[in-house]
C-alpha cells in the first residue's frame, strides 16, 4: 500500500499558500464574498500543513489518518485548479485591456468610466460571481479537514531530522560473507579492484568508489574484495564501517579504531580519536571500507580523512554520484545490471538451493520469467528467490510472478524498502518530480528535455527567476541521474531509462494519483487519478479509453510511442478528439504526438488549464484559432509536423509561452506577426522570415529571454533591418543557425545582413548555411568569442576564402562543406597568431569541396601549430584535392577519407591512430618513420578502392594485424597473406568485391597454436573466385557468425566440422554450393549433434544444394531455420526429423520439396511456421496440435495443400493463421472458435469449396480477411460481424459478394456490423470489381457490384472509421 509523502504534499501546499493564493486575493479584492472566503483559506492551509509530519508517521497504522491525507491531497489539487481559473481570468482581462488600449474608441472618450461600468458590468465581476459556489465548497471541505484533524489527534512536530522520518531501523551489513552462497556476476570488477589495491603505491590516501542504485550489489562486491586471501596478504590492517545515514565523524573514527585494535574506546573527542588512530596506522598498509555513504558535505569528508596517510586505501560504496565525486576516487566502479544467467544462479541458490533448474524442471519456465522480471538486479533475484524458498507448488510461483512488486510482503521481500531508502533521502522538490515519473512505462527511453517540460507544466520546478527554469530542470534531472533513479540507456546515450523496480517505487510513492496503461492490460483508473499515460497502439479504439470516463479532474493525458513497429498507425479514434477531450477540462498536459491526425477540433477554449501541448509527428495542416485562448500555455511542440502550413495569426496572445518547437515543420513559411508579445519565450527553434516580411526581424529584439538552440531562417528576405534583431544582447543562446535559401541576390546585401547579425560573445556553436556573399564577416573569427566550441560553414557557394578561424582558441569542432569557390586553403585560415592556432581543435571535417585543390599547411614554419589536439579528421568528396595530409598529427585517433581520388594518404606520423576508413584515394602510405614502440595497432580498419598501397608487409602486420574490425573492398588480391595480413587477431572481418581472391590464407600458412584466432564474425560477399574457406576454420574457438554471399566458386562451406562456437550461418546466392560440410571423403565429417552450437541457419538461392545433411545428425540446437530458392531440395534431411529446439521454420521457393518432416512431436518449442511457393507439399507433418508455443502459421501458394492435420491446431497461443493461393485447400481446422489467443485470420484464393466452420470464428479476432470464398460469405453474414469485439481490419472481397446490396438497417444490423457503439477504428475501402489493379494493393471491402446504399444508421453511428474510400461504383447512394 502506498503512503502519502509529507514532503511532497507539503511542497505542493507551499506553492498554494504562497504566490498563487496571494495573486487570487489581489484579483478578487473588490469582491467581498470571494475575498473573505480566500482569506479563510489563507489561515486554514498553514494550520493543516503544520501537522503533516505527524500525519505521515501515523498513516501507516491508522487508516483514518491515511484517508485524511488522501482527501487533503485531492483537495489541494482542487484548490490549485480554482486558483488557476482566477489566474486565467486575470490574464484574459489584462490582454483584453492591452488590446483595447491599442485601438481606443472615439465614443468611450466622451462617456465617464463610472457610467460605462454601471451599464456594462465588468466581465471579471460576472466571472467572480460564477466562482462563489466553487470557492464555498472548498472552504467547507477545508473546515471539515480541520475538524477531522482534531478528532484524529494530529499535532505539530516541532523538530525532526529530515532523513529519519518514515523509516524503520535497518539491519546494517557487515564485512562477513555468507559462506553458504556462491557469489557470481562481479568477477571482472573484483579482479580489477584487487589488482589496483595490490599494486597501489600512491603517496597519499587512495580511494576506490563503487556506485550504483540500491540492490545492485555494491556491498557484496566490497565484501568479496575485502575478504580475498591476496588482500589479507597485501595489507597489515583492515576495517569495515557501515556509515549509512548519519555521517558522524566521531562515531566512524571510533569504529575504525576499535576494529583495528579489537579494544573498546572511551574517547569522545574527535581530536583524541584521530591522534590515536594516526599512531596506530603509522607505517602500516591499511584497507578501510566505508559502506553506504550518503554524506554530500565535502568538509565532513575532509575532516574524517585527515588521520590517514600513505599506505591507506579506502573503498567507498554509495548510491550517489555526487558522493563519489566528493571523495575524489582513483577509479569509479559503476555497477550495471547482472546478466540473466548470473541472476538465475542467485535466484536458484536462494529458491532451490541449486545452481540451475536441472533438478527442478517443473519450475524452469516460470522461473526464467521471474528472472527476466528481476531485470539484472541481484537484490531482486535474492529477495524473490528467498520468498519462494519454501514454496513447492507451481501455481504459487505463478502468483508471485503475476504480483506487482509492491504487493509482495515487505517483511519477507526487501526490494521496495531497500529502494524506498533512496526516496527518503531526496529533498521534497525532487520527491514530487520523481513521483510524477511513475507515469513513465517500464523500458520506455526518454530524453532529459522531454521530462523537464512535463515537470514544468505541472509546476514542479521551483522557479525563482523566469530565465532559470531550464537550468533548474536540468539540475533536478541530473540530480536524479546521479542518485541512480534514472540511468543512461544502453542503446542511446542521449536517452534515459528507469530500472523496473525504480519504476515500481515511483508507482508506490505516487499511489492512485498517477496511472499508466501498459501493454494490452487495461488498468482501471481511480477517480483520484490526475496523471495518466498509455502506450499508443496501431489502432486506438474507443474501448481503450473507457477507463477515462470516470476520471473527472485529469491533468495529464500522455500517449507514448513505445516503438516504431507500426504498420500504418498509430491511429486514434475521433471520439477522443470530439468527445473525451472537451470533457477533460482540467488538463494541463495534452499529448497527441505520433498519431496520424489530420485535423484538430476547435475545442481548446474549454481547456483553459493547458500548459503543455504536443502535436509532434502528426499530419495536421493547421492549428485551430481557439488554441490562442490558452493563456497559461507554456510549451507547444510541433516537431516534424511536415504537413503544417501555418501558425495561428493570434499567437501573440499566448503570453506565457516559454517553448515553441517547430523543427521539421518545413512547410511553415513565416512566423506570425506580434510574436514580440511573447516576452517569456525561452526556446524558439526557428524564427522564419517570410517573403516580404523582412521587417519582422525587428520583433526579435523584444525576445530577450531566448536561450539554447535558435535558428534564424529566411534571411534572404531581410535587408536593412537585420541589426534590429539585437542578437548580440541574447546571451542565453548557446547555438545559433543563420540560414538563407538557395535564392541568389546581390552579394553586398547578403554580406551586410551577416555583418549585422553579430551574436553574443557567450555563443558556443555557430552554423552558417547557404550564405550568398563573397566573403565572411570578420566577427565570425573574432577572438573575443571565448566560449566558441563549434563552427559549421555549409553551402556558402560564393565564398572564395575562409575566415581566420584559428583565432578561436577554444574551438573544438570545425566543419566546412559545399564551398565550391574555394580552391586553396592556406595561412589565412590560421590567423595572425599562427603558432597557437587550433590549439584545442579535436574534430575537423571537409566535405563536398568540389574545386578544392590545395591545402597549404605552412609546415615549413616550425613555429606553426600542427593541430596538437586533433582526434578526428574527415575529408569527403573533394575529388581535386592533391598532395598529402598534415605530416604530424600526434593526437589523431580517427581518420576518414572518402572519394578523394587524387589524395595521398600517409599515416606514417599518426602514432595514436586507432580507426581508419578509406574509400577512394590515390595512395595509402606508411613509411615507418615512427618506431615500433610508438605505434598503436588500429582497432577498426576499412580500406576500399585504393589505387596504390605503399606499405611494407611488416608495417601492415604492425598496423592492421590486431584490429578489432577489418574490412577490405575492391582489392586485387589472391589471398590476405599476399599483403601480409592474417585472420589471427581480428574480431570482425569483412571482405567485399575482391574478384581475384581465391583463399583467405596462403597454402603454406598454418594456424599457429600459440596465436588463437579471435575472429567472432566473418562476412564475405562478391568474391567470385573464392573456392574454399581456411581448412583450420573448424578450430576457430570464438567465431559465432558467418555470412557468405555471391561467391559462385564456393563448393562446400567447411571441409571439416563447423566451428565449435558458430551460432549463426547465412549463405546467399552461392550457386555452386553442394555441401555445408564436405561428406565425400570422410563420413565422420558432418554437423555433429554433440558439438554443433548453430542456432540460426539461413540459406537462400543455392540451387546446387540438395539437403542440409545426408545423415541423421542435423544440429539439434537450430532455433531459426530459413531456406529459400532451393530448386533441387526434395527433403530437408534424410531421416525427416527436425531439430528439437527449433522455434522458427521458414521455407520458400522450393518447388521440389515434398517432405518437411515426419512429425512435430519432438519439436515442441516451435513458434512460427511460414511456407510459400512449395508446389509439392500436400500436408504438414503430424503433431501440430501438440505445439503449445506455436503463435503463427502462414501458408502461401502451396497448390497441392488440401488441409491441415485432422487433429487440429494448438488452442493456447496461436495468434495468426493465414492461408493464401492454395487452390486445393478445402477445410479450416475444427474448433477454431476455442483459440483463446487468436487475433488474425486470412483465407484467400483457396478452394471454392472451403466452408465456414460450424462453430463460427473466435470473437476476439482483430483482423479478418476473406477473399474468393463464396460458401464462407453466406455463413459469415448469418453468423454476424457483430460478434467481433475488437475488429481493426476487415477485408471481405471477391466472387460471392455480389448479392449484398446495402449495409442493413438498424433492425437487422446485427447480421453484419459490430454492435458496440463505435467499437472499432476501421480503415474501410469499398471497391467495385472493375477498379484499377493499382488500387487493389490493400482492399478492405472489394468486389461488391450490387452495393448501392451506405446510409443505414448502423453504418453511420456504430463504427468509427479512420478512412473511408469509395471507388468506381456505378451507383452509390448515401
Amino acid at each position: 500500500m502506498s503512503a502519502i509523502g509529507e514532503a511532497a504534499l507539503s511542497g505542493f501546499l507551499d506553492l498554494l499558500v504562497g504566490k498563487s493564493l496571494d495573486s487570487a486575493l489581489n484579483f478578487v479584492a473588490d469582491h467581498y464574498q470571494l475575498h473573505q472566503q480566500l482569506k479563510q483559506w489563507q489561515s486554514i492551509l498553514p494550520d493543516i500543513q503544520a501537522v503533516l509530519d505527524d500525519a505521515e508517521e501515523k498513516q501507516i497504522k491508522n487508516m483514518g489518518v491515511k484517508k485524511w491525507l488522501e482527501d487533503l491531497q485531492d483537495l489541494a489539487y482542487d484548490v490549485d485548479d480554482i486558483l488557476d481559473e482566477f489566474a486565467y481570468e486575470e490574464l484574459r482581462l489584462n490582454l483584453q485591456d492591452t488590446q483595447a488600449q491599442a485601438r481606443p474608441s472615439k465614443i468611450r472618450k466622451f462617456i465617464p468610466e463610472r457610467i460605462i461600468r454601471s451599464i456594462f458590468p465588468p466581465t471579471s465581476f460576472q466571472f467572480n460571481n460564477s466562482m462563489i459556489t466553487k470557492v464555498k465548497d472548498i472552504t467547507d471541505s477545508l473546515n471539515s479537514l480541520t475538524t477531522r484533524r482534531s478528532s484524529l489527534g494530529l499535532s505539530e512536530i516541532l523538530s525532526q531530522a529530515a532523513t529519519s522520518k518514515g523509516k524503520q531501523p535497518r539491519l546494517q551489513p557487515t564485512s562477513v560473507l555468507d559462506g553458504v552462497v556462491e557469489y557470481v556476476g562481479r568477477h571482472k570488477e573484483k579482479t580489477e579492484m584487487i589488482e589496483l589495491l595490490k599494486g597501489n603505491n600512491y603517496n597519499g590516501v587512495s580511494v576506490l568508489s563503487i556506485v550504483g542504485m540500491g540492490g545492485m550489489g555494491k556491498t557484496t562486491l566490497a565484501q568479496l574484495v575485502y575478504n580475498d586471501a591476496t588482500i589479507n596478504e597485501s595489507f597489515d590492517l583492515k576495517a569495515w564501517v557501515c556509515v549509512s545515514d548519519n555521517f558522524d565523524a566521531i562515531a566512524i573514527t571510533k569504529a575504525i579504531l576499535q576494529s583495528i585494535t579489537s579494544e573498546s574506546c572511551d574517547y569522545s573527542y574527535l581530536d583524541l580519536l584521530q591522534v590515536k588512530l594516526k599512531e596506530k596506522l603509522s607505517g602500516k598498509r591499511f584497507l578501510l571500507v566505508l559502506d553506504d555513504i550518503w554524506n554530500e558535505n565535502y568538509n565532513y569528508w575532509t575532516i574524517l580523512r585527515s588521520p590517514f596517510g600513505a599506505g591507506t586505501t579506502i573503498i567507498v560504496t554509495t548510491r550517489l554520484q555526487i558522493v563519489s565525486s566528493i571523495v575524489d576516487p582513483l577509479k569509479v566502479f559503476h555497477l550495471d545490471k547482472l546478466s540473466d544467467d548470473d541472476c538465475l544462479s542467485i535466484f536458484t541458490q536462494h529458491a532451490l538451493k541449486a545452481r540451475n533448474f536441472d533438478g527442478h524442471p517443473q519450475f524452469k519456465e516460470i522461473g526464467e520469467k521471474i528472472i527476466r522480471r528481476c531485470n539484472g538486479l541481484p537484490l531482486a533475484a535474492k529477495a524473490i528467490g528467498s520468498l519462494l524458498r519454501t514454496v513447492k507448488y507451481h501455481r504459487e510461483w505463478e502468483r508471485i510472478y503475476e504480483s506487482e512488486i509492491w504487493n509482495l510482503p515487505e517483511e519477507q521481500c526487501g526490494i521496495i524498502p531497500a529502494l524506498r531508502l533512496s526516496y527518503h533521502h531526496l529533498p521534497s522538490y525532487l520527491k514530487r518530480c520523481f513521483a510524477y515519473c511513475s507515469i513513465i512505462p517500464k523500458d520506455y527511453e526518454f530524453e532529459e528535455e522531454e521530462i523537464i517540460l512535463l515537470w514544468r507544466a505541472e509546476g514542479l520546478l521551483q522557479q525563482k527567476a523566469m530565465p532559470q527554469v531550464k537550468d533548474i530542470g536540468n539540475q533536478y534531472f541530473q540530480d536524479l541521474v546521479s542518485r541512480s533513479f534514472f540511468q543512461t540507456s544502453s542503446k542511446d546515450e542521449s536517452r534515459f531509462v528507469m530500472h523496473d523496480f525504480i519504476n515500481d517505487l515511483a508507482q508506490v510513492v505516487a499511489g492512485d494519483i498517477c496511472s499508466k496503461q501498459e501493454g494490452d492490460m487495461q488498468q482501471k483508473l481511480s477517480n483520484r487519478t490526475r496523471h495518466s499515460s498509455y502506450i499508443a497502439g496501431e489502432y486506438d479504439t474507443v474501448k481503450k479509453f473507457e477507463a477515462f470516463d470516470q476520471v473527472k479532474s485529469l491533468r495529464t493525458f500522455l500517449p507514448l510511442i513505445f516503438s516504431r513497429n507500426y504498420v500504418w498507425g498509430p491511429f486514434l479514434t475521433n471520439v477522443v478528439l470530439l468527445d473525451l477531450l472537451p470533457r477533460l477540462g482540467y488538463l494541463g498536459v495534452l499529448c497527441l504526438s505520433g498519431y496520424k491526425i489530420k485535423e484538430l477540433p476547435d475545442v481548446f477554449e474549454n481547456l483553459k488549464h493547458l500548459r503543455y501541448l504536443n502535436f509532434s509527428n502528426t499530419h495536421i495542416k493547421c492549428l485551430p484559432d481557439s488554441l490562442c485562448t490558452l493563456y497559461h500555455l507554456e510549451t507547444l511542440l510541433l516537431r516534424r509536423c511536415w504537413k503544417l502550413q501555418r501558425l495561428p495569426s493570434k499567437m501573440g496572445n499566448l503570453v506565457n509561452l516559454h517553448y515553441l518547437d517547430i523543427r521539421g515543420a518545413d512547410l511553415i513559411e513565416r512566423i506570425p506577426f506580434r510574436i514580440d508579445k511573447l516576452t517569456n519565450l525561452q526556446r524558439l527553434s526557428n524564427f522564419i522570415i517570410g517573403e516580404g516580411d523582412g521587417h519582422s526581424i525587428r520583433e526579435l529584439k523584444y525576445l530577450s529571454n531566448l536561450k539554447g538552440d535558435f535558428c534564424l531562417s529566411g534571411l534572404e528576405n531581410v535587408n536593412e533591418d537585420a541589426g534590429e534583431a539585437k542578437l548580440n544582447e541574447k546571451q542565453g543562446i548557446d547555438r545559433l543557425v543563420l540560414k538563407w535559401s538557395w535564392d541568389t541576390r546581390k552579394k553586398e546585401v547578403e554580406e551586410w545582413v551577416l555583418d549585422s547579425l553579430h551574436p553574443s560573445k557567450k555563443l558556443e556553436q555557430l552554423v552558417i548555411q547557404n550564405f550568398g556573399g563573397a566573403k565572411f564577416s570578420t566577427w565570425i573569427a573574432d577572438s573575443s568569442f571565448k566560449n566558441m566550441l563549434s563552427l559549421e560553414l555549409r553551402n556558402c557557394q560564393n565564398c572564395k576564402s575562409l575566415p581566420s578561424i584559428g583565432r578561436l582558441l577554444l574551438l573544438k569542432d570545425l566543419s566546412i562543406g559545399g564551398l565550391r569557390q574555394v580552391h586553396k586553403i592556406g595561412a589565412e585560415l590560421l590567423g595572425e597568431n599562427q603558432s597557437n592556432a587550433f590549439a584545442s581543435l579535436e574534430s575537423l571535417c571537409f566535405d563536398n569541396m568540389l574545386n578544392w585543390e590545395e591545402w597549404d599547411l605552412c609546415e615549413d614554419d616550425e613555429q606553426v601549430s600542427k593541430f596538437p589536439s586533433l582526434r578526428f579528421l574527415s575529408i569527403t568528396k573533394c575529388p581535386l584535392l592533391l598532395g598529402r595530409l598534415p605530416t604530424i598529427l600526434q593526437s589523431l585517433q580517427k581518420l576518414e577519407i572518402y572519394e578523394c581520388q587524387r589524395l595521398v594518404v600517409s599515416i606514417s606520423s599518426f602514432p595514436l591512430l586507432c580507426e581508419l576508413s578509406i574509400a577512394g584515394c590515390e595512395e595509402l602510405v606508411d613509411e615507418g618513420s615512427l618506431s615500433v614502440q610508438k605505434v598503436t595497432s588500429l582497432k577498426h580498419a576499412s580500406l576500399s578502392n585504393i589505387s596504390k598501397c605503399n606499405i611494407s608487409a611488416e608495417r601492415i602486420l604492425l598496423r592492421f594485424a590486431n584490429s578489432e574490425t577489418f574490412k577490405i573492398s575492391g582489392w586485387e588480391l589472391g589471398s590476405l597473406s599476399q599483403i601480409g595480413l592474417r585472420l589471427v587477431g581480428h574480431r570482425f572481418i569483412e571482405i567485399v568485391s575482391c574478384p581475384q581472391l581465391v583463399s583467405l590464407a596462403a597454402e603454406e600458412e598454418r594456424l599457429q597454436l600459440d596465436k588463437i584466432p579471435g575472429v567472432e564474425s566473418l562476412f564475405i560477399r562478391d568474391c567470385e573466385r573464392l573456392s574454399r574457406l581456411p581448412e583450420a576454420l573448424h578450430a576457430f574457438p570464438f567465431i559465432t557468425r558467418i555470412t557468405l554471399a555471391d561467391c559462385p566458386g564456393l563448393v562446400c562451406f567447411a571441409e571439416s566440422n563447423f566451428p565449435p562456437a558458430l551460432k549463426e550461418l547465412r549463405i546467399v546466392n552461392c550457386v555452386n554450393l553442394q555441401y555445408l560440410v564436405d561428406e565425400k571423403e570422410n563420413t565422420n565429417k558432418s554437423m555433429s549433434t554433440n558439438t554443433c552450437l548453430l542456432e540460426r541457419l539461413d540459406i537462400s538461392c543455392c540451387p546446387s544444394l540438395i539437403w542440409l545433411s545426408s545423415r541423421d545428425d542435423i544440429c539439434n540446437r537450430f532455433q531459426h531455420l530459413k531456406i529459400r530458392c532451393w530448386s533441387k531440395l526434395s527433403s530437408l534431411v534424410l531421416n525427416a526429423k527436425l531439430p528439437v529446439m527449433l522455434k522458427q521454420l521458414f521455407i520458400g521457393d522450393c518447388p521440389m520439396l515434398e517432405c518437411i518432416a515426419q512429425d512435430f512431436l519432438e519439436t515442441t518449442d516451435l513458434e512460427s511456421i511460414v511456407i510459400h511457393d512449395a508446389e509439392k507439399i500436400k500436408s504438414l507433418p503430424r503433431g501440430l496440435d501438440k505445439l503449445s508455443h506455436l503463435q503463427e502459421i502462414r501458408l502461401f501458394r502451396c497448390p497441392n495443400l488440401v488441409s491441415l492435420e485432422e487433429s487440429g491446431l494448438p488452442t493456447t497461443n496461436l495468434r495468426v493463421l493465414s492461408i493464401g493461393g492454395c487452390e486445393n485447400f478445402r477445410a479450416l481446422t475444427k474448433c477454431i472458435n476455442n483459440f483463446t489467443s487468436f487475433r488474425e485470420l486470412a483465407v484467400w484464393k483457396c478452394s471454392a469449396d472451403i466452408s465456414f466452420p460450424e462453430e463460427g470464428f473466435p470473437t476476439n479476432l482483430t483482423s479478418l480477411q476473406i477473399s474468393n470464398a463464396p460458401k464462407i460469405y453466406t455463413s459469415l453474414v448469418e453468423w454476424g460481424f457483430y460478434r467481433l469485439t475488437s475488429p481493426q481490419k476487415l477485408n471481405i472481397s471477391g466472387e460471392g459478394c455480389s448479392r449484398v446490396a446495402s449495409f442493413p438497417e438498424e433492425a437487422i444490423g446485427m447480421m453484419l456490423l459490430p454492435l458496440s457503439p463505435i467499437s472499432a477504428s476501421i480503415d474501410l475501402k469499398i471497391w467495385n470489381s472493375c477498379a484499377p489493379r493499382a488500387y487493389n494493393t490493400s482492399p478492405l471491402f472489394n468486389d461488391w457490384p450490387s452495393m448501392i446504399v451506405l446510409s443505414s444508421p448502423l453504418f453511420q453511428k456504430k463504427i468509427c472509421f479512420s478512412r473511408l474510400s469509395v471507388y468506381l461504383f456505378g451507383v452509390v447512394r448515401w
